[in-house]
């Protein structure tokens, strides 16, 4: 099965850059020696065994632009199952941007009308001022250059997990039925006695799926804040609710990060490039530490799992067994779901 996903902005925004960094396992310290795009590249990136990512990677200069819009425009945006824009956050050129986003997004609404279309504000790290505040104003000015499209927009940053955050968000969409992999993760983490359950894409280390729903997507800026924004049935909010009293109703007793998945995928994908690094590869991962007991092990031939426990006379070898006793289930369900 086959998923057609568009990479598109402005040349020099970071869409070869990040595209390195997750498909590629490069680090953020590499990307500066990729060159520019030159017209279309087309990238078949296999996710989830069955599925693969049919990802063109569209240069930005004006000239291709032009012709995406123009000559190529049928084959550019035919049975395209997602589009990415990206707007570099401090470009000297956003009326430009904003009018090849608007003549993208209507020929996409012509050939591809069931397409989603995710908008990310890229290089959060050299904005200038709040970051939360740079993200509402540029969220605002996207959701007007939008219309009545559906749209979610997300601050992103090679520097930080931000950028596997709105990746993760962008293939769980791609994935059928991943709602039923939440289930069974569910069913998972109550045999374990676990805090939570997370199931994570093997070469991408993408998060798939995770035994406690996933949230609303948000507006995510590149750094913590009390005020964030969401997209809710195609209208982009703002929340600015306070901190202390979000802190009375949060029914998380262990006071888990709310970027516990993208950080631990950026983390994980660090160890494995150390390890590549001195030839050696990665298999599995445990932690004891006095706080919490976590086991990261191979549970597909696509994926891997992260089980996490604070009950302390849990044993990781007790974890591992119910990995392994999980093992066929997943893998039926895996390929349940890539062929439905």
């Amino acid at each position: 099965m086959k998923k057609k996903v568009l990479l598109m902005g402005a040349s020099g925004s970071g869409k070869t850059s990040m595209r390195s960094l997750i498909f590629s396992n490069n680090p953020a310290s590499l990307t500066s020696r990729l060159g520019a795009t030159i017209d279309v590249e087309q990238n078949h990136v296999r996710f989830l065994g069955d599925l693969i990512l049919n990802l063109w990677d569209c240069g930005g200069q004006d000239a291709f632009m032009d012709s995406y819009l123009s000559i190529q425009q049928g084959t550019i945006f035919q049975h395209v199952g997602v589009m990415i824009y990206i707007f570099e956050v401090e470009t000297r050129n956003m009326e430009k941007d904003l009018d090849y986003y608007k003549a993208c997004l209507a020929a996409l609404k012509r050939y591809s009308p069931n397409a989603a279309v995710f908008l990310l504000v890229h290089k959060m790290d050299l904005a200038r001022g709040p970051k939360a505040g740079t993200l509402a104003r540029k969220t605002k000015e996207l959701k007007e250059a939008s219309g009545d499209a559906e749209i979610t927009v997300f601050g992103t940053s090679i520097y930080d997990e931000s950028l596997y955050n709105a990746w993760s968000r962008i293939v769980h969409i791609l994935i059928p039925n991943a709602s039923v992999l939440s289930r069974h993760l569910a069913k998972l983490a109550a045999a374990c006695s676990a805090t939570e359950v997370v199931l994570f894409e093997r070469t991408t280390f993408l998060v798939i799926a995770t035994s406690t729903p996933l949230s609303a997507p948000t507006v995510a800026s590149a750094a913590p804040s009390s005020s964030s924004s969401a997209k809710t049935n195609g209208q982009t909010s703002v929340d600015t609710s306070n901190n202390d009293h979000e802190a009375e109703l949060d029914p998380d007793v262990h006071k888990m990060s709310p970027t516990r998945y993208e950080r631990t995928s950026e983390l994980i994908k660090a160890f494995k490039y150390s390890c590549a690094r001195v030839r050696e590869d990665f298999h599995a991962l445990e932690m004891e530490l006095p706080e919490f007991t976590a086991v990261l092990d191979e549970l597909t031939r696509n994926t891997y799992v992260l089980i996490v426990v604070h009950d302390p006379t849990i044993e990781t070898a007790a974890l591992r067994m119910n990995i392994r006793l999980a093992r066929q289930k997943f893998e039926e369900l895996q390929s349940d779901s890539l062929l439905s």
